[in-house]
């Protein structure tokens, strides 16, 4: 059982990473991307990143566990914390809500220190609705 958990992770983690590196390079939907963020408030935005560009809904999922946390708990405990996803989201600060689970979001999280600080705050939106 051991074996197949640490299977599934090394390969979600090449899965992530390949995602993310190809979402990357696409100028076509990082202008997508853009044109939108000019049209969009901020917790929409996020649903927009969070969805696509962030390829942030491959672990997470909005009620319960998948391979991360969800988003409901991250919410929570930032609130409860007083921390800043954006903090986090930008490697400015240690991860507070699974830190045994940092390495494998680690692509990710290179990945949205990327982004800019309004892309970045409307991922925080987006995970902070839904704590409502």
């Amino acid at each position: 059982m051991k074996k197949l958990l640490l299977l599934s992770l090394i390969l979600l983690t090449f899965a992530c990473k390949k995602e993310s590196q190809e979402s990357f390079g696409n100028e076509e939907h990082q202008t997508t991307v853009a044109t939108e963020e000019k049209e969009l408030a901020p917790e929409e935005l996020g649903k927009v990143i969070f969805e696509s560009k962030g390829n942030c809904i491959s672990c997470h999922k909005s009620e319960e566990k998948l391979i991360g946390p969800s988003l409901k708990e991250i919410a929570k405990i930032y609130k409860d914390k007083n921390a800043s996803i954006v903090t986090f989201l930008k490697g400015e600060s240690d991860a507070i809500v699974d830190p045994s689970q940092f390495a494998v979001m680690q692509a990710n999280l290179n990945l949205t220190k990327t982004f800019s600080d309004k892309e970045l705050e409307g991922l925080e939106a987006y995970i902070n609705s839904h704590l409502k």
